[in-house]
C-alpha cells in the first residue's frame, strides 16, 4: 500500500499550502492525496522549472477541481498571461515580477485570484502593499539570481505586518525542518514551498513533501475563517 495515499487530509484550521514548480503527473498526484491546497506551474523561461503551455495544460487536467491550478508570471503582458489562463484552465495567477497595479486589477475583472508577490530586499517592495488590491500577497527575501525565492532562508518575521492588511502567503528558502518555524514567525494565510521538497529542481520528493505537510498542519492558520482562505478549491 502506498503511504502517501493514506496521509490525513490537510486540516483547515492550519495554513494552507502551494507547492510551486511542478513539472510531472506523480508529483501531482501525491500533492493531491496530501491535501495540498494549490498546485502552482512557472511560465519564466529561464526558470529551471519552466513548463510550456501545453505540458501545463496536461498537469492541470490532473488536478481537476481538487485544488487551485495557479500560473506563475514574471512581468507578463496581460495577453500573455490571459491566453495561458484560457488555455491551461488556471483558477489563480500569481505575479513575480515589476508587474503594474492596474495589471492586477484587470485580472482580477476577468474572474481570477491574483496573488502579487512583495519582496523584503527587493523591488516592489513591502512598501507597495497599498497599490496592489490583490487577492493575496506572496512575501519573500528578494535576494538571489532568479525572481523566486531560490532557496535562501531569511527573517520571515518581516512579513508578518503585511498579514494584518492583506491575506499573507510566505515563501522563500521553507523546508520540512523550518516552516514550523517560519510560520510562528510570519502568521501567514498560506506558506509556498518549491525547493525544499525536491530532489531536482521540478522533481518533488515524496519523502520531503509528507514531512512538510505533516509541519504545516500541525500549525494554526492566522486567518481561520473560510471566508478569508485564499484558495478555495478542496482536495
Amino acid at each position: 500500500m502506498n503511504p502517501i495515499a493514506t496521509q490525513s487530509p490537510h486540516p483547515a484550521s492550519a495554513p494552507q499550502i502551494k507547492v510551486c514548480g511542478l513539472t510531472r503527473e506523480e508529483d501531482i498526484q501525491t500533492c493531491l492525496s496530501l491535501g495540498v491546497n494549490a498546485l502552482g506551474f512557472v511560465f519564466y523561461p529561464k526558470s529551471p522549472r519552466h513548463v510550456s503551455k501545453n505540458r501545463a495544460r496536461d498537469l492541470c487536467r490532473e488536478i481537476g477541481q481538487r485544488a487551485d491550478a495557479v500560473g506563475v508570471f514574471v512581468n507578463a503582458e496581460y495577453r500573455a498571461i490571459m491566453e495561458r489562463a484560457d488555455f491551461c484552465g488556471l483558477t489563480a495567477v500569481q505575479l513575480h515580477g515589476q508587474e503594474p497595479p492596474d495589471l492586477v486589477r484587470k485580472l482580477l475583472d476577468r474572474g481570477l485570484r491574483v496573488i502579487k508577490a512583495l519582496f523584503a530586499h527587493g523591488e516592489p517592495g513591502l512598501n507597495r502593499l497599498t497599490d496592489y488590491y490583490a487577492s493575496a500577497i506572496l512575501v519573500e527575501c528578494g535576494r538571489g539570481r532568479l525572481p523566486g525565492g531560490n532557496a535562501l532562508t531569511w527573517n520571515w518575521s518581516e512579513a508578518r505586518p503585511i498579514g494584518r492588511h492583506a491575506p499573507l502567503i510566505l515563501a522563500g528558502g521553507l523546508a520540512p525542518e523550518n516552516v514550523a518555524q517560519a510560520i510562528e514567525s510570519a502568521m501567514p494565510a498560506a506558506v509556498d514551498v518549491s525547493s525544499g521538497v525536491e530532489e531536482a529542481p521540478g522533481i518533488k520528493d515524496p519523502l520531503k513533501l509528507k514531512p512538510f505537510v505533516r509541519a504545516v498542519s500541525s500549525c494554526m492558520a492566522s486567518i481561520p475563517t473560510d471566508s478569508r482562505r485564499i484558495f478555495h478549491a478542496t482536495s
